[in-house]
């Protein structure tokens, strides 16, 4: 293991306002939950996406999970939901009792497969089973298709959660990420393009649904002056405290896209002329806020494989790690229905088992990515020279 500093995959970047917001809530005594801080972290994320009410939470699994409850998804329903992601998209759909179908990726935007979706849905509708949701995710802050899946999910009259989890800031034709669905959802995560420690966001231009959200994740209190409670809550509201590190971090967030999209430049004029590695595209016509640099290694070509590589960096401390296992392989999911993108083809397998994300935080120094550029240099020529 090399002595040089660790280069992360993707730190916290702190502005250095963050401790303003921070103190307010300190000097005002607003350290509980909920006070001034959430309600412009709010009001201030809503305006930035261009949404008309945005819901402060714990974090992007609770932002999925009350938008599953404001759906009425219950025990026995269907949900569609992206395949390749993280399992946190999912899990909300079995705290419900739910049913998860899987949908395969497509190789334009390595997110939800229009083609696949249709297949679902029309096998769904001879089973008279239409789902109750459709999660769509946009991976690593690449928009997916959602003219062509909003397009598909409208005509069966099927909501959209789309999970942006990863691509606040991003944009599909000329829109933020995030809001073209019946729900939106951020996470802010400690390694997100912007952080609050913990925590998520739930936006919507449907305020109503919003303010019930807001009950639902304060423990479902009626509106009594004793503790009543009529239906099932959680404790899912975002602290005063963290919403005020989520105001600085807001102020800086396209400062933060700019950042990620040159190191994606970077590594692209560095290593894009070697055959067989091949970046993840940006669909025309979108803002790719590139949260990490991700590409696909030809192991035929190279005689290399992702963890061939993520072991040679994590020899000189430097983090790397494969792209996202699919879902309908997890374990956890055994047996789950998933629809492929073609009968032949499954993308987000072919993804899994060649995708590499390399370190992309905004705070990562010229030199630092130089490091990580020369160790992938060194290793596909001593793999090419073996050959």
């Amino acid at each position: 293991m090399s002595d040089q500093p660790r280069i992360f995959l993707s730190s916290p970047h702190m502005s250095g306002r963050e401790q303003k917001y921070i103190n307010d809530a300190f000097e005002t005594n607003w350290i509980a939950p909920l006070g001034p801080n959430v309600d412009g972290f709010e009001k201030e994320l809503a305006s930035y996406v261009g949404v008309k009410d945005a819901a402060a939470v714990s974090s992007g699994t609770a932002a999925i999970h009350l938008a599953l409850r404001l759906l009425d998804v219950q025990a026995g329903d269907r949900v569609f939901c992206s395949s390749l992601t993280f399992v946190a998209t999912a899990n909300p759909i079995l705290y419900q009792g739910a049913e998860p179908v899987f949908i395969d990726s497509e190789p334009e935007t390595w997110n939800m497969s229009p083609d696949a979706l249709e297949g679902a849905f029309v096998d769904s509708e001879q089973e008279g089973r239409l789902p109750k949701a459709v999660i769509v995710v946009n991976l690593y802050g690449q928009s997916a298709k959602m003219d062509e899946l909003m397009a598909i999910c409208d005509r069966y009259g099927v909501p959209v959660i789309e999970d942006a989890a990863e691509s606040l800031g991003a944009e599909y034709k000329g829109k933020k990420s995030g809001t073209f669905g019946k729900f939106g959802v951020y996470s802010f995560n400690g390694n997100k393009i912007i952080t609050t420690s913990g925590g998520g966001m739930l936006v919507s231009n449907e305020e109503t649904a919003l303010r019930k959200a807001r009950f639902l994740a304060t423990q479902a209190r009626d509106p009594a002056p004793h503790y009543q409670h009529s239906e099932e809550g959680y404790n899912y509201r975002m602290s005063n405290i963290l919403a005020g590190v989520g105001r600085a971090q807001l102020e800086v967030l396209d400062e933060r896209v700019a950042a990620r999209r040159a190191i994606f430049d970077r590594y692209v004029e560095a290593l894009g002329g070697i055959e067989g590695l091949e970046f993840m595209p940006e669909l025309e016509g979108t803002l790719h806020n590139r949260w990490l640099t991700t590409l696909t290694i030809d192991q035929g070509k190279l005689g290399l494989s992702p963890m061939d590589l993520i072991d040679a960096l994590e020899e000189e401390n430097i983090e790397a790690r494969p792209v996202w296992k699919p879902l309908h392989l997890q374990p956890l999911f055994e047996g789950v229905k998933y629809y492929p993108h073609d009968t032949d083809r499954s993308v987000s397998d072919e993804l899994f088992e060649n995708g590499i994300c390399l370190p992309s935080g905004s705070n990562m120094t010229a030199e630092q990515q130089e490091r990580v550029i020369a160790k992938i240099i060194n290793v596909v020529n001593s793999k090419a020279g073996i050959r």
